[in-house]
């Protein structure tokens, strides 16, 4: 009904779905989740009643340039797609950082037109090739996301309207797509393990260890870019530093992420890096929390009785 309505009266798509989200005031830990389904409905009602064709996605209108980084290697076969998504949003630049790749990621990237295309002959991995990406970027927020992922940019608009709006941190929403938390794997619980050292149980698993997300140049300038290549550390940082950190939006990255030899089965190197990883950020939240963080000085029969309810 609004995107009709807006329609007859004339004016811009996204000028129009701007004002109803401000007219609408919906609070903003649904208004991520909600804006692409709210959008597609706007964007077809504005169409409908207005006669004009309104490309997809429909976005309220940035007030600040958007970046992204794409890591890749050997992602020849997905990387155009993921590009493809990319080129239907409004960003100030797309940079790809090709690293250890021995197909033809570099081609595929240097063939769509202003795109970035950083080449390194080494493999870096995701992690430190998002940090050499924010370095290079110059938007005031930056979008981080695989070559191996192609998400779909009506998905992708909500983590840049929350970094737009003062979301530091947005996240992707990961614990929808989880099982119970006894059937959780050793990674998953470490992500949680980790948030709620921090004081963070609201955000559960989720963690800049996954992709879609989020940072505003703010954050990244606070975390450091050299941080970035830890992840887990990453967050703490921003955690201890009070950034404002949300879980914006679900994107079902878990069951389209490739498998390889080093992401399979049960104690697997990536997962081995990632525990690692937690490791190191446990090391660095205690340095301002001391050893027992969260814990404080609960002694372990105070915890028990605690855990058990007695």
């Amino acid at each position: 009904m609004a995107g009709r309505l807006a329609g007859r009266r004339g004016g811009t798509a996204a000028t129009a779905f701007g004002q109803w989200l401000a007219s609408a005031a919906l609070p903003a830990g649904q208004l991520f989740r909600l804006l692409p389904g709210l959008a597609e409905s706007f964007r077809g009602g504005f169409a409908r009643s207005s006669g004009r064709q309104i490309p997809a996605p429909l976005m309220p209108p940035l007030t600040g340039r958007p970046s992204v980084v794409v890591s890749a290697c050997n992602e020849a076969g997905s990387l155009p797609a993921v590009l493809r998504e990319l080129k239907q949003l409004p960003f100030h630049e797309i940079i790809v950082v090709v690293n250890g790749s021995q197909d033809g990621s570099f081609a595929a990237a240097r063939s769509f037109d202003g795109v970035i295309v950083v080449h390194i002959a080494e493999r870096l991995g995701h992690d430190v090739a998002r940090g050499i990406g924010a370095k290079m970027s110059t938007g005031d927020f930056v979008l981080f996301i695989d070559g191996d992922m192609p998400v779909s940019a009506h998905l992708l608009s909500a983590f840049l309207v929350a970094a737009d709006r003062g979301v530091d941190v947005a996240l992707n929403d990961i614990m929808p797509l989880l099982p119970a938390f006894d059937r959780q794997d050793e990674v998953t619980r470490c992500k949680t393990f980790l948030n709620r050292m921090l004081g963070r149980d609201d955000l559960e698993a989720n963690s800049m260890t996954a992709v879609p997300h989020a940072l505003t140049r703010r954050a990244i300038e606070i975390i450091g870019y050299d941080n970035l290549a830890v992840p887990p550390k990453a967050q703490t940082l921003a955690i201890r530093a009070g950034l404002r950190i949300q879980a914006v939006h679900t994107v079902d990255v878990l069951s389209v992420n490739r498998r390889r030899t080093m992401n399979r089965g049960k104690d697997n190197p990536v997962a081995r890096m990632i525990i690692g990883d937690h490791i190191e950020a446990l090391v660095e939240a205690m340095k301002n929390a001391g050893t027992r963080l969260q814990w404080g000085q609960v002694s372990r029969d105070e915890f028990a009785i605690r855990r058990n309810g007695i």
